[in-house]
């Protein structure tokens, strides 16, 4: 992404700031076992801000600084260290290629913080995420603290800077939503192979194999988050990841995998049979999740409230389980009684964005959800899932799962269905 992109988002939370001074890190490298590290990801705000995805960097915005308003401490260059993990930045780097006013090497952070807390009314942070950076700035403020009887004031205030830095990443530029057009169509693809290839005799895993290839294959960086491939009464089990069931004739099969570009992600779900043979039961369940979806669709729109899509599929489904014999009663009781929780337990959706359950409050008081606004993009993925023990449900419904799930982007007028490529056909 052009680094005039993170400047100018750099420029606005800067203006947001009442002065002070407000520190990033980004993400550590963390090992997965023994001396085997987990891949690296970079922060999803600090990369948001600033482009730079070495870990273990620290960033610095100080607003009213004649000159260095953008600072960066990132790992040195280190020759040796290179050969092993590869070309880094450093201090030059950071300044050439990623627009710091200036940088410095990471081993310099205790002796230049707390200087540049010195006589700082509020500090700008990120506090109770990592327990060992919330250790570091506590540091940093003894250590200004401990230069009162010098004349030096440490910051009186602290600010969490993720309440403003998260309603900028609420609405997504254009910028964004290129890449995550480019996620989904990726996505979409991949579901499509999917199903291409999905036959009886077949293991969870070698699906999701041929998903995850068709990711990396396409350009993109990552799955966005653990794939679920379940088959059957799995789909039962909403972050099923196991993925290593053998496939049978006569099963449905639901998948919720997605791929990130650039750091954005994809999220769909799709729920098809395994085989030729499908239930008429499958069916019924299928089409009460895929009305709901589609109710839910049309009601993201600027001006609608987030709750309202929820609601719109919520009612779609109590009336389904009511027709499938799964509840009884006035729909407007069942709701508000709470008695689809067995059967549908979750909401139907969140925002996309950076991260699979971006950033960005749903409601803006205790009693007022926020309203959508163009540019925000957001799930729709109801689903209905059957238990397979459920002894009060006829028996051709239990073990059943679906759900149907699409990125949906609120545009002025109708909604952007960002992975409507994925194919949804009635199985």
């Amino acid at each position: 992404m052009d680094t005039a992109i993170h400047a100018q988002r750099r420029e606005r939370l800067m203006t947001q700031m009442e002065g002070g001074v407000a520190i990033l890190p980004n993400a550590a490298v963390t090992l997965r076992n023994r001396d085997v590290e987990h891949p690296f990801r970079a922060n999803s705000d600090f990369l948001y801000l600033t482009g730079f995805t070495e870990p273990d960097a620290v960033a610095v915005l100080i607003p009213d600084h004649p000159e260095h308003r953008y600072l960066l401490f990132v790992p040195p260059k280190d020759p040796e260290k290179e050969v092993w993990t590869g070309i880094r930045a450093g201090v030059e780097g950071a300044k050439r290629d990623f627009g710091a006013d200036e940088a410095y090497p990471l081993d310099q952070l205790d002796d230049i913080l707390p200087g540049l807390l010195a006589d700082r009314e509020r500090l700008y942070v990120h506090f109770g995420r990592e327990p060992a950076f919330d250790a570091k700035v506590t540091r940093w403020l003894n250590a200004t603290r401990a230069k009162e009887r010098q004349g030096v004031r440490a910051p009186e205030e602290l600010v969490d800077v993720e309440h403003l830095l998260h309603e900028m990443r609420l609405v997504k530029g254009p910028e964004e939503l290129a890449r995550m057009r480019e996620a989904a169509a990726i996505t979409a693809e991949a579901h499509r192979r999917a199903q291409e290839v999905c036959r009886p005799g077949m293991h969870e895993y070698q699906v999701q194999a041929e998903m995850e290839y068709l990711f990396h294959y396409r350009g993109a960086e990552r799955p966005a988050y653990p794939s679920i491939v379940a088959g059957g009464a799995h789909a039962c089990i909403l972050h099923y990841t196991e993925n290593r069931a053998p496939l049978n004739d006569g099963d449905l099969l639901l998948i919720d995998a997605g791929c990130e570009v650039d750091g954005y992600a994809a999220d769909v779900t799709r729920t098809f049979p395994v085989g030729d043979s499908v239930t008429g039961a499958q069916r019924e369940v299928w089409d009460v999740v895929l009305a709901a979806q589609q109710a839910a669709i049309d009601q993201v729109r600027p001006g609608r409230s987030f709750d309202d899509y929820h609601q719109a599929a919520l009612r779609v489904l109590v009336q389904g389980m009511v027709d499938l014999g799964l509840l009884a009663g006035e729909v407007d009781g069942l709701i508000e009684r709470g008695e689809f929780r067995d059967f549908y337990m979750h909401r139907t959706g969140h925002w996309l964005g950076l991260d699979v359950h971006d950033v960005g409050r749903y409601k803006v008081a205790a009693d007022h959800w926020r309203t959508l606004e163009p540019g925000m993009v957001l799930t729709v993925e109801p689903g209905l899932y059957i238990p397979p023990d459920a002894e009060d449900v006829r028996p051709e419904l239990r073990g059943i799962g679906v759900r149907l799930e699409d990125d949906i982007h609120v545009t002025d007028g109708e909604p952007e269905n960002l992975t409507a490529a994925a194919p949804k056909e009635r199985p």
